[in-house]
């Protein structure tokens, strides 16, 4: 006989999972079980049903994901844990009375569509809306209780227009430092109008013509056009972000060389609100961690802006400007460098090398150059144009983490202001042209990199802090007093700062001051798929922003979507973006106000972070067509609420989950465009996400062949500890599952072999939900079978008919019921998914085992409705088979009766000679002399004792110690 014929008729089973999901989703999407209702709009609705009751109770929640990307690979079974997880929470506390905003789209833009569109000449929207369709698909098939009304993409016409929209809103906004906020650049015009503010370069506004006033207010813009340094790959033929650059210095995509080279961009000035950006940290209820990596990404550093006038050349051209955060140890400089892109470098650079220069200096130097072929060179000029062309394709990573210091001398020397030494001065690739000023002094006896590079050229190396440990052996980085720095011997590390500073800001080379880490945000990329600037230039080549009356600005079609081919070896290429070949797009006839005239469109299209900047809001409002979103919603969804979480919270959505790995930039990016919203007034809170957590990721086993090569994990057998694919043995390794790996598993396939639910609780079963786990599929079973066992407390297997009784739980039950339901409750609450499908797991043994022909209905309708949110499915189905028409998602879940958690008696163990012989029940209340008479009467302690012990010890409530 077959499995199958010798299954019960009423089994709950993979096909039996398969139609109770299926009539249950359909189910949720006709009734739009999960609409949430907002104050005002197209989808305002009643707030009745909720605890709290009125549009200003604060009885809501607004749950988010990260962003997807659509890929075309679909889903793995990684990828939808957090969103499981996100759902578990949003349906508990949708069961408890909460109003839950829980929606899903999809960050749509991206150069994997658009790289499949080169190479096949598909429509990247026909790709994309392809992708987003199979991830509807696989997400749909998991029960996530989405409110599908709020869905949006990144791609859609009607969203871009708000992302150009909100554009316009920066680029017509400027920052005011003295009261830390954005304003609108007609508040701008005014004071210059008015004359209670003059422009910052010293010209005289009233004086000045069209053309002079608007370089004045772009230069005070928060969005500018800047000849900037950035990552151009001409292989890609478009300009990289950092992110997209290996430490090799080469692009991601296509391992392509990457150049540094100055184009000009459009820039976002977020270093406006450096300041705020890390204040604002402490107010957020984020991991530790994250707030650390933006905190050093943002980088806020103390110290001092001091001069090194340059001899022979400072008439002419500016010192050389250093920001250093320990000019306490300014006289222990004996050399400087500047980044070989500084603008000071061609102008300093002497003709021929200065008489008595080390030869060390007199080319291409260092060990790294030395074992490369590092060369002598004529004179100073020769060295720098060689130095720059070796290392013009290194990324900013590759040149920070080289241990191998390289440069080159650039026959100048610079003047220290404390001491008049004349410091020869470098280019070397460790010191970046976007952090600082681009030139640092070098302080060798105490700075790790500085110590390499002396050591390499034969620089002096100074000591300047006094330590035991000296600096014969490397740089000391710690505290002590000054020595060998005249007029500051002495003094501790801090007294000497103050006292330097004050020194330098009165002889006038230097002042006090403040820097950071963080560069402005390069916001142009050189694609076809991707926001088009709502920009357009005059005759003049001067930009001029649209009205919000011409947007969208759409994206036209294209004959192709390949940017011009270039080289990939040619540095000194520039790019030319895909749009540029939509000659009737990119010359328009416009009447801005003056008439009608031909301008040109900007051919650069948005990064893919703009889009997820801000989706947030118009998940409030993804219907609204006057505004990117009604101030009401917003106020409602997401602004403060003192009453809940202090005087100080800033607001934002209640709960946003997602991986660590967008850690920084999104969630930095995200936190600039929502403040400068909030300083225009279009949102009531001042920061985009009040809560925080990354989820850990699902791995898997993969193998690779003798060649390196991985094979299909699947199919892998092992046979006595070795591993073989196709009788050829292969090498197990640990880690990430992708498709790359050949270690994926759909979640489809789990889905049809054991149902969602049952993927559901097994992905949240694994572990703690902030921790990365292992996949293995042989352990799915094991969920499967949890869920058999809660089907049959409620299904006859046979019969089909109802297994409950209506007698009453014993007390026994009642209490593990409610001690269940108070552990379930803290355990969503705190997004301990794992934890709570124990204490369930642990209630369905006690009902299994304590009720062989049915167990009491009061037990077993509590125990579905809190398996509800991990197993919705099977918890609609079985709620619905007990008798309730309505469905269970918006509770009630289960209440705890407080008395039933207090325990009558208590199991204390008992140890002899440090192990535990017997465990004895005591009354909970039992005093210290009760509890050591029970145990020393106890039948399996009384025989290990000889007459009287020793000493007992008891530990109330936990243990008693016998020593015989």
């Amino acid at each position: 006989m077959s499995i199958a014929e010798n299954t019960p008729g009423h089994r709950y089973t993979a096909q039996t999972a398969g139609d109770i999901e299926s009539r249950w989703q359909e189910y949720w999407t006709t009734n739009q079980t999960f609409a949430a209702p907002n104050p005002v709009g197209p989808l305002a609705g009643d707030f009745s049903a909720f605890s709290g009751s009125g549009p200003q109770a604060p009885d809501k929640l607004f749950v988010q994901d990260m962003f997807p990307y659509p890929s075309g690979a679909g889903l793995h079974v990684g990828h939808p844990l957090g969103f499981i997880a996100s759902d578990v929470y949003a349906r508990y506390q949708r069961m408890a009375g909460y109003n839950v905003l829980h929606t899903m789209g999809f960050d749509s833009f991206g150069l994997p569509a658009e790289q499949y569109a080169v190479q096949t000449g598909t429509h990247p929207r026909t790709t994309t809306e392809a992708n987003i369709e199979r991830y509807l698909q696989q997400i749909r098939r998991l029960g996530l209780g989405h409110d599908e009304r709020r869905r949006v993409a990144t791609t859609d016409v009607d969203f871009y227009r708000w992302t150009q929209w909100i554009f316009l809103q920066i680029y017509n906004a400027w920052f005011d430092d003295d009261r830390q906020q954005a304003r609108h650049i007609s508040e701008l015009i005014a004071d210059f109008d008015s004359g209670a503010r003059t422009p910052d370069d010293g010209r005289v506004w009233a004086e000045l013509d069209e053309a002079g006033r608007r370089e004045v207010l772009d230069s005070y813009r928060l969005v500018y056009l800047s000849d900037s340094l950035v990552n151009w790959c001409p292989g890609l033929g478009t300009v990289l972000a950092n992110e997209e650059v290996t430490a090799e210095g080469r692009s991601e995509r296509g391992n392509f060389p990457v150049f540094r080279k100055n184009l000009r961009q459009w820039m976002m000035r977020i270093t406006a609100y450096s300041d705020r950006l890390l204040d604002d940290l402490d107010l957020l209820d984020w991991p530790e961690k994250v707030k650390t990596m933006q905190r050093n990404w943002i980088g806020r550093s103390l110290g001092a802006r001091v001069q090194f006038p340059v001899p022979g050349v400072s008439g002419e051209v500016a010192p050389i400007e250093v920001f250093t955060t320990r000019p306490d140890t300014l006289f222990g400089a004996s050399y400087m460098v500047l980044a070989p892109e500084h603008e000071l470098v061609d102008q300093i650079v002497a003709e021929a090398w200065p008489e008595g220069t080390d030869e060390r200096w007199t080319g291409v130097a260092g060990s790294e150059a030395a074992g490369t072929g590092g060369y002598r060179a004529a004179d100073p000029r020769t060295a720098v144009v060689a130095y720059r062309a070796l290392i013009a394709a290194k990324s900013d990573l590759e040149r920070q983490e080289n241990k191998d210091k390289t440069g080159v001398f650039t026959g100048a020397y610079a003047t220290n202001p404390v001491n008049g030494e004349q410091l020869p001065v470098f280019i070397a690739d460790y010191v970046l042209i976007g952090y600082g000023t681009g030139a640092i002094m070098a302080v060798p006896g105490h700075d790790e990199r500085d110590f390499e590079f002396a050591s390499a050229f034969g620089l002096p190396i100074r000591e300047v802090i006094g330590s035991e440990q000296g600096i014969a052996e490397g740089a000391y980085t710690g505290d002590g007093p000054l020595i060998n720095s005249g007029f500051l011997d002495g003094l501790a590390v801090d007294e000497a700062k103050a006292a330097i500073i004050e020194r330098l800001e009165a002889d006038g080379t230097g002042v006090g001051t403040t820097a950071f880490k963080l560069r402005d945000w390069l916001f142009a990329r050189q694609r076809y798929w991707g926001e088009p600037f709502p920009i357009v230039y005059g005759p003049d080549g001067a930009p001029v922003a649209l009205p919000e009356t011409m947007l969208p600005v759409e994206l036209p079609e294209v004959a192709d979507y390949a940017p011009v081919a270039f080289d990939p070896e040619d540095a000194d290429s520039r790019p030319s973006p895909p749009l540029a070949k939509a000659t009737e797009w990119v010359a328009v006839d416009l009447d801005l106000g003056d008439g009608l005239r031909r301008y040109t469109r900007d051919t650069n299209v948005m990064p893919q972070w703009a889009g997820s900047s801000w989706y947030q809001l118009r998940y409030i409002d993804p219907t609204n067509e006057q505004t990117l979103c009604a101030k009401e919603n917003e106020a409602y969804w997401m602004g403060p609420r003192p009453q809940l979480h202090g005087s100080d919270d800033p607001g934002g959505l209640d709960l946003y989950i997602g991986g660590v790995e967008h850690a920084v930039l999104h969630l930095l990016y995200s936190r600039f465009w929502h403040k400068v919203l909030y300083d225009l007034g279009y949102v009531t809170s001042s920061e985009p996400y009040r809560k925080l957590f990354n989820q850990g990721m699902i791995q898997a086993y993969a193998y690779t062949d003798s060649r390196g090569v991985y094979v299909p994990a699947e199919d892998v057998v092992e046979r006595d500890g070795t591993f073989f694919y196709q009788d050829q043995e292969v090498t197990q390794e640990y880690g990430k599952m992708g498709k790359s790996l050949k270690n994926s598993v759909t979640p489809d396939d789990i889905c049809a072999e054991y149902g969602a639910d049952t993927l559901r609780v097994y992905e949240m079963a694994m572990g703690p939900l902030d921790q990365s786990r292992p996949w293995a599929t042989k352990d799915v079973v094991g969920a499967q079978r949890f869920l058999q066992r809660v089907w049959r407390l409620v299904v006859d297997e046979e019969t089909g008919g109802l297994r409950v009784t209506d007698a009453p739980a014993s007390e026994e039950t009642r209490r593990a019921v409610h001690k269940t339901i108070a552990g379930v409750r803290e355990d969503f609450a705190g997004l301990r998914m794992n934890t709570a499908g124990a204490k369930l797991i642990e209630l369905v043994n006690h009902l299994t085992k304590t009720y062989r022909d049915g167990a009491p209905r009061e037990a077993v309708e509590a125990l579905v409705l809190m398996l509800a949110p991990l197993a919705p499915h099977l918890s609609e189905e079985l709620w619905n088979r007990l008798g309730h028409n309505a469905s269970l998602a918006r509770g009630p879940f289960p209440e705890v009766d407080e008395s039933y958690l207090v325990e009558d008696t208590v199991e204390v163990p008992v140890q002899v000679k440090g192990k535990v012989r017997s465990r004895i029940q005591v009354a909970a209340d039992a005093d210290e002399a009760t509890v050591v008479a029970a145990a020393l009467a106890d039948e399996k302690i009384a025989p290990l004792l000889d007459g009287e012990p020793r000493k007992v010890i008891y530990v109330p409530g936990r243990m008693v110690n016998v020593v015989p």
